[in-house]
């Protein structure tokens, strides 16, 4: 079992396996670092799209090679995007990734129905893993960055995404936590509403592979204690390895918060692509856009 991001790292690296990246407006420092430290060590390539004299400056003032780069002139952001996908849809290269272009720009590329990688009625969603201190084990957390408000369809692929990703870091049987402001099922909140039919479905395993509960806390999803305090008869148990979030706007605020205030580090990506495709805020760190870059990598390497 995969433990830390490091040790996911780590696997990658060993795995003799190596992905070609092609990288959208990708003058930007942590892009540079992140992807010159991925090739360095052997299971990653990269096609630089965007200013190429930027890029090769930027190397230079980060003390990367722009040599081990492949490197491709593009005069705008949404061009780079959307060349960065064209090379990505034709097989040229396996995984796309944000660089400085604009969230907007990048996604609409990515979801173009023609040109893009989204299949057609496919749903696109986000998963992160987590690293904080205060935990004992990695967290997978979603939908931190694409769908705004859920519905059940969209749930039930959310879930099904996190489960994937975590069952290729070694955890056999996710406990999956599906969040709310108490373990109450309620009118007044439909989406513990969407919560029953989703833990009925994972009872008939029609959403495979997991323990599942909710609604729930997230005291009664990862603090074993509370659970002995509040009496709850959970199978989660306050070891949720999964946490699904009803909305964005609940899911977002929380990642950024482990972030900012609890010291955490995040290998993300989004799924129900194609391809596998690295997005993440322009001002992530270098070492969080290292992991996202290893975390799309070993997810491509277990379907390949």
């Amino acid at each position: 079992m995969i433990t830390s991001l490091r040790q996911m790292a780590d696997v990658v690296k060993t795995s003799g396996k190596k992905q070609k990246i092609a990288v959208a407006w990708a003058q930007d420092r942590n892009t540079v670092g992140s992807l010159h430290r991925a090739v360095n060590e052997g299971f990653a390539e990269a096609i630089m799209i965007g200013r190429r004299e930027q890029i090769i400056t930027t190397c230079r003032e980060t003390g990367a090679d722009p040599d081990l780069f492949t490197l491709v002139e593009s005069g705008d952001e949404k061009s780079a995007a959307e060349l960065a996908v064209a090379i990505t849809r034709s097989g040229e290269a396996d995984i796309v990734m944000k660089g400085l272009v604009s969230t907007d720009k990048f996604l609409r590329a990515v979801m173009d129905r023609e040109k893009g990688l989204l299949p057609p009625k496919a749903v696109m969603s986000y998963v992160c893993a987590v690293e904080i201190p205060a935990y004992h084990k990695l967290l997978f957390i979603t939908d931190t960055a694409v769908i705004p408000f859920p519905d059940l369809d969209q749930k039930v692929a959310m879930a099904r995404y996190a489960i994937e990703m975590a069952r290729g870091f070694g955890i056999e049987k996710p406990r999956v936590a599906l969040i709310g402001a108490s373990e109450k099922v309620s009118d007044h909140f439909p989406n513990t509403l969407d919560y029953s039919v989703m833990c009925k479905m994972a009872e008939r395993s029609e959403i495979a592979g997991c323990v599942m509960d909710g609604p729930l806390d997230l005291f009664l999803a990862c603090d074993p204690a509370s659970v002995k305090i509040k009496g709850v008869d959970t199978p989660v148990a306050g070891d949720a390895d999964i946490l699904l979030f009803p909305s964005l706007e609940s899911c977002n605020p929380f990642y950024k918060g482990l972030m900012l205030f609890g010291g955490g580090e995040l290998a993300g990506m989004i799924c129900g692509t194609s391809k596998p495709v690295v997005l993440m805020s322009r001002s992530e760190s270098e070492l969080s856009k290292y992991y996202c870059v290893a975390l799309a990598c070993h997810m491509a390497s277990q379907k390949s």
